[in-house]
């Protein structure tokens, strides 16, 4: 079996999440998905993430959740194919209720953007260019 990365993000509302990341082309796997949570595959069948109510993940840490709104403790970093990749999730990101804090940075050899989800949560898009 492959090493997969799932990573858990507690959520105000359920619906309105899985919304959003259908909308930006996220996969629901239902297997794991139930009222409390919801898994999806972010990247191909390694990279995935577990949103969950706040009930449920503070349940699991027995301690209460950060409000992304408030403070942040991650920026999560999602590599893409090609500049076109970064701008047209954060178009997908900004249609579907995201706030977009920058303009888009191009440093040459790496662009990048990044969007608040609808929790807070800090997402970075960014794409590098191949070394030769």
């Amino acid at each position: 079996m492959n090493k997969q990365i799932i990573f858990n993000l507690p959520v105000q509302d359920l619906d309105r999440s899985k919304a959003f990341f259908s909308a930006l082309g996220f996969t629901i796997n239902p297997r794991y998905s139930n009222e409390n949570a919801l898994f999806m595959n972010v990247v191909d069948d390694t990279l995935h993430v577990m949103l969950m109510t706040e009930a449920f993940f503070e349940s699991l840490i027995n301690k209460p959740a950060v409000r992304a709104r408030d403070a942040n403790e991650v920026i999560i970093c999602l590599s893409c194919e090609s500049r076109d990749e970064v701008d047209s999730l954060i178009a997908r990101a900004q249609a579907a209720g995201a706030r977009i804090p920058h303009p888009p940075e191009d440093h040459g050899f790496m662009y990048d953007q990044g969007f608040e989800d609808l929790d807070g949560h800090l997402w970075n898009l960014v794409w590098t260019a191949p070394q030769e």
